[in-house]
């Protein structure tokens, strides 16, 4: 591939050796236009793009979510799409579509985007307390209200729907938030302000738990009426909360989110391990043991890209990330990976622009790689890779897998490495790194 400026290149193996680890920070020149950064910026932007083409059929300003997964032509050792997961708009993924469009700078699809989540929280068929599902029936919405996600099976004559997509995990309603935040920066509205309160309220009321490590725990998980509380607390749903909640209260008119945003920040700064310099998963079910051995990547890397201040210190994990995440140029999800995870691999990239000012163009060049016919990009160059977690309490063992399917929330990820935007901050670095200020 052709260059407008020399590039630095790094042979890296999967052997986690030092001399790969020095390669991969060492200082690189930003990003010139005819880098293959700048090439996954406009392919990235191009793929979300057609996202929201292919699901508007023909509308051009109505709220819609995007599909999470699209297939097209069938891959050599990869499953079909499975029916639950067809025409699925999971909440997560879409959030992440919405800020990468205002990355891409296309506000007007992301508000399209924003404007379904608000009357996700306006109209759920079933409650009233300002909450998001998991996911919804992806494209236009119909009656100005979201659809539960689910299908028909004909053997079976009847209606077939997924226990964690009618459920609502912590995260994913930050990540709710989060948008909303990212959107109102842009383009503000009260329905915007209002709705980012509503969903950090909930958080609150629903999902705050005293038992130490003082925190915010998993969600609430099964089917209407009889949804049980998750008690496990996550590293990477506490640090969402934090920088959403602090986001919000720096509005001024819900002075208790200062303190949410306190609260949740407290719990990510239990789970730093000083002598190993990462962070742990979060907790067991009881809301109170350190899961000590997991590891995801996310929860590795979020807190750094977050950088709430006077934390520099965080920093350090990086070199962790390298040990225990690396998988040849990219990164796994899972400690000790067992493929790549081309959405976390992108996080690596974010994450490395926001501390070091550039990421290694043999991961740049690895994300390239990914890109679908369709202009989304997959969710791991492997028929399937593993994260050790389950889905939901009802799972008989590890079952959530990625496989090699073009996948929003991936595509998502890369547009914001590329473009140098920070979805916790809503800040663009377009001159190298800030510098860490404690």
């Amino acid at each position: 591939m052709d260059h407008a400026t020399p590039v630095r290149r790094c042979a890296l193996a999967p052997a986690m050796a030092l001399t790969a680890m020095l390669c991969l920070h060492a200082p690189q020149a930003p990003a010139a236009e005819g880098t293959v950064q700048q090439l996954l910026a406009r392919q990235s932007c191009d793929g979300l793009r057609r996202a929201v083409a292919f699901s508007s059929r023909g509308e051009s300003s109505a709220p819609l979510l995007l599909p999470s997964y699209r297939t097209e032509a069938q891959i050599d050792g990869v499953p079909e799409l499975a029916p639950s997961l067809a025409n699925v708009a999971f909440v997560y993924d879409n959030a992440l579509a919405g800020i990468a469009l205002l990355a891409c700078g296309d506000t007007a699809s992301a508000k399209r985007i924003a404007d379904a989540m608000v009357l996700a929280v306006e109209h759920d068929p079933h409650y009233s307390d300002g909450r998001i599902r998991n996911a919804y029936r992806a494209g236009l919405l119909a009656d100005a209200k979201p659809v539960l996600s689910g299908y028909w099976d004909a053997s079976r004559n009847q209606w077939i729907a997924d226990a964690y997509q009618v459920s609502t995990a912590t995260g994913n309603v930050a990540w709710a938030a989060l948008l909303l935040l990212n959107v109102n920066q842009s383009a503000p509205s009260p329905r915007y302000a209002d709705a980012t309160a509503r969903l950090l309220a909930w958080i609150e009321q629903r999902t705050r738990s005293s038992v130490a490590p003082d925190g915010y725990s998993g969600g609430w998980y099964g089917w209407d009426e009889k949804q049980a509380a998750q008690t496990w607390k996550s590293t990477e749903h506490n640090i969402d909360i934090a920088m959403a909640a602090a986001w919000a209260a720096r509005s001024g008119t819900h002075p208790e989110q200062k303190q949410q945003a306190t609260t949740a920040l407290a719990f990510v700064e239990r789970m730093w391990n000083k002598g190993e310099q990462r962070f742990y998963i979060g907790t067991q079910a009881d809301g109170a043991s350190v899961s000590g051995m997991a590891s995801g990547l996310d929860a590795q890397l979020w807190p750094l890209l977050a950088a709430p201040p006077g934390h520099c210190a965080w920093r350090a994990g990086l070199a962790w990330i390298d040990a225990n995440h690396r998988y040849g140029a990219g990164y796994g999800f899972s400690r000790q990976p067992d493929g790549i995870w081309t959405e976390g691999s992108a996080q690596a990239a974010a994450t490395l622009v926001a501390v070091k000012g550039a990421a290694p163009e043999a991961l740049w060049q690895l994300l390239a790689a990914q890109r679908a016919p369709n202009g989304l990009y997959y969710a791991t160059p492997s028929p399937r890779i593993s994260t050790g977690l389950a889905i939901g309490p009802d799972s008989k063992g590890p079952d959530f897998f990625y496989y090699r399917w073009p996948h929003l929330g991936a595509t998502a990820w890369i547009a914001l490495a590329a473009k140098g935007w920070n979805p916790f901050t809503g800040i663009t670095t377009v001159a190298g790194a800030k510098p860490c200020s404690n």
